[in-house]
């Protein structure tokens, strides 16, 4: 294969990722429209409706919401977790092969590490509590 049958594959192999790349976003955000639909009329069948159906309704839609939070601040945390271990360890590799070299080249390795820990100080120090 020596012409522009070359550059053909991999011009396909874009191609197709981009392609997919925009059919995935494209039905997610498909998903998170419908979602955000049926969430509004259900509050707004919920404001019509009143009793002890209507409470629990939106105790439920409350719960949901808090599940939620709790969610998103465990994956903040295993975030920031992640990124002080592949900063601890880009320390240390870089110290290791690099040792010999003039300056300090696994000082890079703090950068990850840093962003890791402002993460986990957000988590634990900044947000605001989950009631």
């Amino acid at each position: 294969m020596h012409g522009p049958e070359v550059f053909l594959f991999p011009l396909v192999i874009i191609v197709v990722v981009f392609a997919f790349t925009g059919v995935v976003h494209w039905v997610d955000s498909q998903r998170k429209e419908r979602e955000a639909y049926y969430r509004a009329d259900t509050l707004k069948r919920l404001g019509e409706a009143s009793g002890e159906g209507a409470k629990s309704a939106i105790d439920l839609l409350r719960e949901q919401d808090r599940l939620k939070r709790i969610n998103a601040r465990e994956g903040l945390k295993i975030g920031g977790l992640i990124t002080v271990a592949v900063g601890a360890s880009l320390c240390i590799f870089l110290h290791a092969v690099a040792s010999s070299a003039s300056g300090s080249p696994w000082l890079v390795g703090l950068i990850p590490g840093f962003v890791g820990v402002a993460m986990l100080v957000y988590v634990y120090f900044l947000a605001d509590p989950i009631l």
